[in-house]
């Protein structure tokens, strides 16, 4: 969800509750080593503890083609506390698959390993390193050795977006598929893809055998999923509507105001899916890219930051940059 999964969004949705952890959309890297400065900026909750202002972890994402200067920029994002470091061979944008990022190296399991690999060794052996992948790139021929690969390199962890590059985000996702790498590998396997319900959940949990749920537009579109997800009462439009306010004025510190508006009706485009009152929301905004008019024609009301204290603190979900997800809380949670 790269463009709108970002930290501002990060931190509304976690404000509701019920995320146990967030990944970052990702940190490009190719030949060279980054400053500080590019990942505080990518990921600035590096400069809060690694959490959220609700507190809720964020692990930051790498992707790359390149082992050694993977290894060599982990190293450097390990210093500033993520809650870990998460290697991307998931995206299957056209543009970062033509410069070998992504889902692409799904063809390489030798050079996906090799990548975990030295990542695994260049970064402190508390801080967890995981791995986000898809079915394959053109196909599922690789699925399985790409994900032994993996996990013999040493990460503690596998999301699987269960679908392959060419698939897209087209439904279906073929949650059945992770079951064989669950089966074949020996850390915890996360399922994602088209989770939009509790019902989506736990078709997913009983196809899949997964260990935990990441949620990416799902969440999104219904903030309230992971608190639904843990058996407690999903927030209605009167919880999710101050989010709104609390996002735009995120944004406002870094999107340029030309830019600012098309981000929240980005996001409104998907709370319609699951809000009525988001649907007469983004009608009433549709045609204004105008800062000051859409904050009148919405009502955007100041917020006090943090956690919504009128949410029950459940531990459910976790949150990536390109998506959002319950973790290591699925058998709990899904039951």
């Amino acid at each position: 969800m790269e463009g709108l999964l970002d930290h501002s969004l990060r931190d509304a949705i976690t404000a509701i509750g019920g995320v146990d952890l967030c990944v970052s959309e990702f940190v490009r890297i190719t030949d060279q080593l980054l400053p500080e400065r590019v990942f505080t900026r990518i990921v600035p909750e590096l400069l809060d503890g690694g959490r959220t202002a609700a507190g809720t972890p964020v692990r930051a994402q790498l992707l790359g083609s390149d082992p050694a200067c993977l290894a060599e920029n982990a190293a450097r994002l390990a210093t500033l506390g993520p809650a870990g470091i998460d290697l991307n061979f998931g995206c299957p944008a056209p543009t970062v698959n033509r410069h070998r990022g992504g889902a692409v190296l799904l063809d390489e399991p030798e050079l996906v390993h090799a990548i975990v690999a030295a990542v695994r060794r260049a970064v402190p052996a508390p801080m967890p390193v995981s791995a986000k992948m898809r079915l394959g790139h053109r196909d599922e021929s690789r699925m399985l050795d790409c994900a032994r690969a993996i996990a013999d390199a040493g990460a503690a962890e596998l999301v699987v977006h269960a679908r392959t590059k060419v698939h897209g985000y087209r439904p279906p996702a073929y949650w059945d598929r992770i079951a064989h790498i669950r089966a074949a590998v020996a850390i915890p396997v996360v399922a994602n893809g088209e989770v939009w319900t509790v019902a989506d959940a736990l078709r997913c949990r009983a196809e899949s055998g997964c260990d935990a749920l990441m949620l990416g537009r799902g969440i999104v579109a219904d903030p309230g999923l992971a608190l639904a997800l843990r058996g407690g009462p999903a927030p209605g439009w009167d919880a999710v509507r101050p989010l709104l306010g609390r996002y735009w004025r995120r944004i406002a510190g870094h999107v340029a105001p030309r830019h600012r508006a098309g981000r929240l009706k980005q996001w409104l485009n998907l709370l319609r899916r699951r809000f009525p009152e988001a649907q007469t929301a983004f009608d009433a905004v549709r045609t204004t890219n105008e800062p000051a008019q859409l904050e009148r024609l919405l009502g955007l009301a100041p917020d006090l930051g943090g956690r919504l204290d009128h949410q029950p603190q459940l531990r459910a979900l976790r949150l990536d940059g390109n998506v959002v997800a319950v973790h290591g809380a699925a058998e709990a949670a899904l039951g």
